[in-house]
């Protein structure tokens, strides 16, 4: 499930039943509302008879632990950085889902039988995971080396062309190509045709190891024209092979500003939404899952790339029919997320995310 950091022996073992229980009231007080929790309420919550001058005293020592602290004068306390982490390590209980959860997803992920189109089933993971969280819901999808089925060009315009790649798992992708003046709808015609016979059933890495023998058949099968928009189809798929970025798709943005209370919560959100529309930030990402067998959780400044937001990250790879990572699903939000909720979600994800698309 979880591969999560090594949790803190030595804090856990100076915690006695009095001190485990009050930090995790307090953690757990968090995560449910954000707020403080006083040494009074606490007294009344706690399982064992405790009064709140005793609760205080427990309190301090957990503040000189480094697990909990007062946002200010007289209030009550919250976990930091540090407990959350120790708390998820220590303390969080990560069950598996229930049949009806695990069905709840599949429904919402295949509805139309399970034959979705790679997009709709990313979109649909992204969603999904956006309503079972605080958080926005997000899906990492590397660029894959699909495997061509089919090729076409379909005129815009006298000088203008629509070239239609079509890939594996429903996959299309369209490029506009400049077409040589004078070309006629026949020369389309045979320039698709010459494509298809040489390159179907290739992926673009293979495709680019052909060009130079591509080239030299061409000039033998071809007159001029079509000879021309072969060269130009070529160039647009032998640069879309390798040097375009990851994509990330975010649903559910909107629920983060529901945990925005204040000038400082709108700046960290703002740098958030920055952070997420970097496109060197996502290969970065997809590492972050490729360095763990399962789900991984970073809270705050442990994830490099949204400490400045103070956001929280769950992320877990899914995989090709090779098992190789080919993407990730995961949910950012705030610390407060519900981690032991959160966790099997992403991680039933991944795993159904990767069957669908095998």
């Amino acid at each position: 499930m979880a591969e999560q950091e090594p949790s803190d022996d030595q804090a856990f073992r100076t915690l006695d039943e009095r001190s485990r229980e009050v930090f995790r009231q307090i953690v757990e007080s968090y995560l449910d509302s954000g707020e403080p929790l006083g040494s009074r309420n606490l007294s009344r919550i706690l399982p064992m008879a405790l009064s709140p001058a005793s609760v205080r005293n427990v309190m301090s020592d957990l503040e000189a632990l480094g697990l909990i602290y007062a946002p200010h004068v007289s209030a009550g306390r919250l976990p930091t950085q540090q407990g959350l982490r120790f708390f998820v390590d220590a303390f969080m209980q990560v069950g598996d889902l229930s049949l009806d959860e695990r069905r709840q997803i599949e429904r919402k992920m295949t509805a139309d039988g399970g034959r979705n189109p790679v997009d709709t089933i990313l979109n649909d993971a992204s969603q999904m995971l956006s309503g079972v969280s605080r958080g926005a819901g997000l899906v990492i999808t590397a660029k894959s080396d699909a495997v061509l089925r089919h090729i076409e060009f379909i005129r815009l315009e006298p000088t203008k062309a629509l070239a239609v790649l079509v890939g594996e798992n429903a996959q299309v992708e369209n490029r506009i190509v400049d077409l040589p003046a004078g070309t006629t709808a026949s020369q389309l015609t045979e320039a698709a045709n010459f494509l298809n016979a040489h390159l179907v059933g290739r992926t673009l890495a293979e495709v680019r190891t052909e060009l130079k023998h591509l080239k030299e058949a061409v000039m033998r099968e071809l007159d001029q024209l079509s000879q021309d928009l072969v060269e130009r189809g070529l160039a647009v798929w032998s640069g879309s092979g390798g040097s375009e970025p990851s994509r990330l798709i975010v649903r559910g943005r909107a629920n983060l500003l529901e945990s925005v209370s204040g000038r400082d919560d709108i700046d960290r959100l703002r740098m958030l939404f920055d952070d997420l529309e970097k496109k060197d930030s996502l290969l970065e990402l997809l590492d972050l899952a490729e360095n763990g067998s399962g789900v991984r959780i970073f809270i705050g400044s442990e994830n490099k790339l949204f400490s400045l937001s103070g956001s929280s990250l769950v992320v877990a790879p899914y995989r090709d029919a090779d098992e190789r990572i080919v993407g990730a699903v995961g949910v950012i939000g705030p610390t407060r997320l519900n981690y032991s909720k959160v966790v099997p979600m992403v991680d039933y994800t991944a795993q159904l995310v990767s069957r669908l698309m095998r």
